[in-house]
């Protein structure tokens, strides 16, 4: 595509005002797409042939897919009840956990070091397409405890790390000084009882990662197709089918799910059970003049994870209130807390926003990857709760495998549909 772009069909990757709070500064410099243009695309693909595979749900999993079906040559329909490349995969704050190296026998654990592997490959790849930097940063990552509780599971973590050649080193409260000036005065207190750095770790801007990976699909044909409320899943004679709102039926090849939290809904509309449920999170953004931290900063589920604009995101809460997105006085007051209980410069008054999303949780921590049972032609790609950008780029291209016919690299057996 040559020329000048403007802002597709409000594919701004940005939060919709009723839900997320909208942080314009963690966008990069606008690169848009013209509705002319989607329109002009929409109108050849749907003219000249029909389409082979429809995805459901545009979060960083349904756009990963779309993005290498469509590398594969495949014409593709993303469809999205709400705007493309938002909820979870937008709220998120955008880890990426060194991983093993080696003795990987732990399907798991392949697919997260797959996608460790690949997530350095895409963002050279969507940058050289798209211009867009997408903020793929080896940071590093610091994990401290401040309780027994806690130093006990960092003991252990060092045995599995040492074990699967993660690199990392245990540091002291000089190291910790030297490594993050800024924590001196945490270190001062006495509090911590033990710490580890591992140089490994990375992160990623999830808006913009989102937002590359939306110009690169359009710029490979792939439709985005926000706003589609109502649409219905029906299965006939062993093949599925969407209906949209009017009710005329969307001719597809293939159907893969990739909704999510909202993937126990859509399987529920064919009368399908899973063990996918909505785990909400809730994240503070903290605004400073200069960068405070240079790595990401762990203590158990929590984190603080600075950005090279100086500001800081803290997070989570994992709670189970159903579909409601929205944050809580409570929960937002817990998280300052802790947050400046480990850097002080954090103070209620460098708040710039607050949002929750919704993560996908699984009965049993594994996402569900594959062919969905009475449907020779649907798939699902869902339930990867607090790692679904980090498992994003290996569950692309595991379900294009499985979906072009070939056998995945990774054995996909545990994380098979109708488990449990």
């Amino acid at each position: 595509m040559t020329g000048s772009l403007e802002i597709i069909c409000q594919v701004s990757i940005e939060s919709p005002a009723s839900v997320y709070s909208n942080l314009n500064q963690e966008q990069p410099r606008s690169t848009s797409i013209s509705t002319a243009e989607l329109e002009k695309q929409q109108s050849f693909s749907s003219q000249s042939q029909p389409l082979c595979t429809v995805i459901i749900g545009a979060g960083v999993i349904g756009l990963s897919l779309a993005y290498e079906l469509a590398l594969r040559g495949r014409r593709v329909k993303l469809i999205d009840q709400g705007q493309i490349g938002q909820g979870s995969s937008w709220a998120g704050a955008g880890i990426l956990p060194a991983v093993a190296t080696h003795s990987i026998v732990d399907p798991l654990e392949q697919l997260r070091s797959f996608s460790h592997e690949l997530h350095s490959q895409w963002a050279q790849q969507l940058r050289s397409q798209t211009g867009i930097d997408t903020g793929f940063r080896r940071c590093g990552g610091l994990y401290v405890a401040r309780s027994k509780t806690e130093a006990a599971t960092l003991v252990a973590n060092e045995l599995w790390w040492r074990e699967h050649g993660v690199i990392s080193q245990r540091v002291y409260e000089k190291d910790i000084s030297n490594l993050e000036p800024s924590l001196m005065p945490l270190v001062a207190s006495g509090q911590v009882i033990a710490a580890w750095y591992l140089p490994d770790e990375c992160q990623v801007r999830n808006p913009r990662h989102l937002k590359a990976l939306a110009l690169a699909c359009l710029q490979m044909g792939v439709q985005l197709c926000p706003n589609w409320a109502g649409t219905e899943l029906i299965i006939r004679s062993n093949q599925a089918a969407i209906r949209d709102s009017s009710g005329e039926l969307i001719p597809a090849k293939q159907i893969c799910i990739c909704s999510g939290a909202w993937a126990r809904l859509h399987l529920e509309q064919m009368q399908l059970r899973s063990g996918i449920m909505p785990i909400r999170g809730q994240m503070i953004l903290y605004r400073l003049d200069k960068p405070l931290l240079q790595r990401i900063v762990n203590e158990g589920h929590r984190y603080l994870v600075p950005r090279d604009d100086g500001r800081i995101l803290a997070g989570s809460s994992e709670e189970e209130v159903g579909y409601r997105v929205a944050t809580t006085p409570e929960i937002i007051d817990q998280l300052h807390v802790w947050a400046s209980g480990l850097c002080p410069a954090l103070t209620r008054d460098k708040i710039e926003k607050t949002w929750a999303g919704l993560r996908p949780g699984s009965f049993d921590g594994l996402p569900y990857l594959g062919s969905v049972p009475g449907a020779t032609n649907l798939f699902l790609a869902a339930g990867h709760f607090r790692a679904g950008l980090h498992l994003s780029c290996a569950t692309a291209v595991m379900m294009a495998d499985l979906m072009d016919g070939r056998k995945p690299d990774i054995d996909l057996d545990p994380f098979r549909v109708g488990r449990g």
